[in-house]
This record gives C-alpha cells, structure tokens and sequence, in this order.
C-alpha cells in the first residue's frame, strides 16, 4: 500500500490542514483574553462565541449540499479566503487597541458561517485525493496533526499574548488559511457531479442515507450524547478541579493530559485496524464515562488525569477509524451531505450541555450533572453494541452510486 504523503495530493492537503489547524488552535485562547482584556465581561466572551456557533449550527445542513454540488475543493478554498478575511478583520482590530464588540460579534459570525460550509468538506477531500486502502492513515496523519496543534496551540497563543499582543495570533490565523487557500488552488481532487435538484430534495436525499444505515444514525445518536456530556464536564469540572482535587493546576494538568490522549490515539490509528471499527470505537467512547464518575465522586486527581487521558484517547482514535468507514460505505456524491448532518448532531448537543449543566449544578452540586452525563455516555455509547450494523459493519467499500444499503434482518 502506497504511504499517503507519497501522493503528491494528498501531501498538499496535508501541509495546508496542518497549516492551518496551528493557526486554528491559537484563537480560542488569544480570543478569550482579547475579549476580555476589551471588555472585562465574561457575557461578552458568551456573545462572541455564540456569534460564531448559532449560524455554524444553522447553516451545517446547507454546507454539506453546497460541497456535494460545487465540488469540496472549491467550496473549501472559498471557505478559506472568507475565514482568512473575518480573523485578519479581528486581528487588525485588535491590534489597532481599541476594538469594538460589534466588529469582533460580526467577523465571528461571519466566520462561524463559513466554517459551516467548510466542516462538510474534510471527508470528501480525503476520499477526492486517497484510495480506499490508504484513508485510514491518512484520516489518522490529519487527526495527528490536527491533535498535535491543539497541545501546542495554547501555549503558542499564550506567548503571542504576552509579547506581541493577542493580535498577531489572529493575523497568524489569516495567514494559514491563505496558505491552505493557495495549496487547494493547486491540487486536483476527484469529484463525482451530483444530479441537479432542489435544495429541499438535496437535504431528503442525505437524510435518507443516514437514516438507512442503522449504524450511523445510531452512532450518532451516541456521539451526541459524548459531546453534551462533554460540555457537562468543561462547564462544571473546572469548579470541582480547582474546589475539591487541588486547585487550577489540576485543571490544566487533566487539560493538558487530555491533549496528550488524543494525539496518542489518533497516531494509534495509523496502525490499529479492527475488524469491526465501529463496535469498537464506540465502545472505546464509553471510556469517557470514567472522568465524569470519578469527578462526581471527588476521586483522587492522579486517578481522573489519567481516565481524561485514556478517554481522550478513545476518542483520538475513533475519530480517523469513523472518518474511513464513512468514506468507504456512503457514495461520494452524497459525503459532505453526510457528514453535516453528523457534525450538526455533534455540536448541536454541546450548547444543551453548557445550559444544563449549571443549572442542574446550582440545584442538587456539581456531583450531579458529572454523574448523570457519565452514565448517559456509558449506556449510550456501550448501548450501540445491540444495534445489529454496528456489530456487523467492517471495511467495505460504497457502491458507486447513491442508494442506501438494503436493510437486513
């Protein structure tokens, strides 16, 4: 099997994701201490990021048909130029010194709406340049890359913030996704051309496949559930970390071992290869109740820093697996309208665990929502071990055109 950076496509792709994945990991940092040193207000912060999450949430459905129609490299590359412009828009702002709320609420919306319209097109770009037999490394070597700029992205942000102002990170930022624009222009990826039809018959037609294969719709059903409780975690374990195990230190160390854990298992993926990925990836998922249990019950730190790690793990490793089954087993011309709908179900479940988990913390302590969300996660992501196709599903390549798979009994 030929090693995907050896295809002069893919290795393009690859040095433009990573690129820009190091630019990606710098913001969330330098934007909340940008905010907040504008403003002093941790509601501004909220407005900000929610500037950037409603129209992403909202548009991810038509995101996925644009890519299907207008072929992933284009919409990708667009995508690339707009997001450039909105942070280089926030990054001269800043480093004017005197930005305004309203210009840093717009260029995050309008970023958050691009960024819809790119999320879809990941899988198909990887499927448009890799054969079959090479996208599960090349799914791992993206997640790899993509895990290794989260763990540096902090503290690279943090130096910037400190030295040259939280400007330049955004002007960083910018500058990869005008790389990654420039390395697109020049790539050739294979696209299938999609039958013209409504958009409305274009958003039945990508519900219909997900919705034929019980696998996938019941993963993502449990990948939901991982990702609310997720959020349950990051909004109530700060509070027990810095109350209960020991401090912010704490904190930062679980942080910082989740980091490790997903980078660790995305480079496990590159080898790993089970006959029955998606058994064993979600089932590898449920590991995530483990952090959320010993939280809730005030375990020791060095005990929960290292379930963070191990689950973190789980999911650096799902994500790769995941990405290639999905490629091999829906038809091209249907994958970015796929993959919205998951990264809709995703990310639509975190906002619902950043209001929940507050609350229910306030009524009844932290040990709570922690408990409630570990055992979510447990039965949801163990629970799709009954569903027969995610038992039975392997590596099997889609058929060439897009029919959804016969159901079985």
């Amino acid at each position: 099997m030929t090693h995907p950076l050896r295809l002069p496509a893919f290795r393009l792709l690859f040095l433009g994701r990573t690129v820009s994945a190091l630019g990606d990991a710098v913001v969330p940092t330098a934007l909340a201490l940008a905010v907040l040193r504008a403003t002093g207000s941790t509601a501004a912060l909220a407005l900000v990021l929610g500037c950037a999450m409603v129209p992403r949430l909202l548009l991810l459905p038509l995101g996925g048909v644009v890519a299907d129609r207008f072929a992933a490299r284009r919409v990708a590359l667009a995508t690339d130029l707009v997001r450039g412009a909105a942070q280089l828009v926030v990054g001269v702002e800043l480093l004017g010194g005197a930005p305004t709320l309203v210009h840093l609420a717009v260029a995050s919306a309008v970023g958050g709406a691009a960024s819809a319209f790119a999320m879809p097109t990941g899988s198909p770009l990887v499927a448009g340049v890799v054969d079959a037999e090479g996208r599960q490394r090349a799914n791992a070597l993206l997640g790899a890359t993509t895990n290794a700029s989260r763990l540096a992205g902090p503290a690279l942000a943090g130096l910037l913030v400190w030295t040259a102002g939280p400007g330049w990170a955004f002007v960083i930022d910018a500058a990869s996704f005008g790389v990654s624009a420039v390395l697109l222009a020049v790539i050739q990826v294979r696209h299938v051309p999609v039958e013209r039809r409504s958009l409305r018959a274009d958003l039945v037609l990508g519900w219909r496949e997900v919705r034929a294969r019980d696998w996938y719709w019941s993963s993502l059903v449990a990948h939901a559930v991982w990702n609310g409780a997720a959020a349950v975690l990051l909004t109530v374990g700060p509070a027990v970390a810095v109350t209960r195990l020991g401090g912010e230190g704490v904190w930062v160390l679980l942080q910082q071992a989740g980091a490790v854990g997903l980078l660790v298992g995305s480079l496990l993926a590159t080898r790993a290869r089970p006959r029955r990925p998606v058994l064993v990836g979600n089932l590898a998922l449920a590991t995530y109740a483990a952090p959320l249990l010993l939280l809730a019950v005030t375990a020791p730190a060095a005990l929960t820093v290292a379930a963070y790690c191990l689950a973190l793990s789980a999911l650096g490793f799902l994500n790769p697996v995941w990405e290639t089954v999905v490629q091999a087993r829906f038809p091209t011309e249907v994958l970015a309208r796929v993959t919205s709908y998951d990264w809709l179900m995703s990310l639509g479940a975190m906002p619902l665990g950043y209001a929940l988990a507050p609350l229910a913390a306030s009524a009844w302590g932290a040990s709570t929502p922690l408990a409630v969300a570990g055992v979510l996660v447990l039965l949801a992501c163990a629970g799709t071990a009954a569903v027969p196709g995610v038992r039975r599903v392997g590596w099997t390549v889609a058929a060439a055109s897009a029919q959804p798979e016969p159901a079985r009994r």
